[in-house]
């Protein structure tokens, strides 16, 4: 019977405790799921933006039928990302449009031989044709307006 007390004496306790911190059983499950549900997400656009990250430095996809970009790049330099961020700031114009933009990072084996391969410092783009011709060089940092221009040329040069 002592024990039976115990437990009596137990509950009441621990009512209180959840009256006195506003918190039942439904709202701290209601909490889990909304943190499940962040977490979840947070692995989904993990997983979309590794996917994104291993198709760009896919440089086998040179010369697959479409034209592509290459951004010789090392990623540390400021330089470069900034070249990164106005390239693709202009190839926003041509979503969908047969210009696939690809990243040989010189930081990579596979990006360095890329780059010694074509000759091409950093902070260089090159751009090919469909069957991975060589067609132009474009060395140092652009502003998006001008490289929409190049690519845009590029484009109606070979299409």
């Amino acid at each position: 019977m002592p024990k039976s007390k115990k437990r009596a004496k137990a509950a009441p306790a621990s009512k209180a405790t959840a009256a006195q911190t506003g918190l039942s059983r439904r709202s701290v499950l209601g909490g889990g799921a909304i943190g499940s549900a962040l977490v979840l997400g947070g692995g989904f656009w993990g997983i979309s933006s590794f996917r994104t990250y291993a198709a760009e430095h896919d440089l086998s996809r040179v010369g697959d039928g479409t034209l592509a970009v290459v951004q010789i790049h090392d990623p540390q330099c400021p330089t470069c990302t900034a070249l990164q961020k106005q390239t693709r700031r202009a190839l926003r114009a041509f979503d969908g449009c047969g210009l696939t933009y690809l990243v040989a990072d010189i930081k990579t084996p596979e990006g360095a031989a890329f780059a010694r391969r074509f000759n091409a410092p950093h902070v260089t783009l090159l751009l090919f044709d469909g069957q991975g011709g060589l067609h132009r060089r474009v060395q140092g940092l652009q502003q998006a307006a001008a490289l929409e221009e190049v690519f845009s040329a590029h484009k109606a040069a070979l299409t």
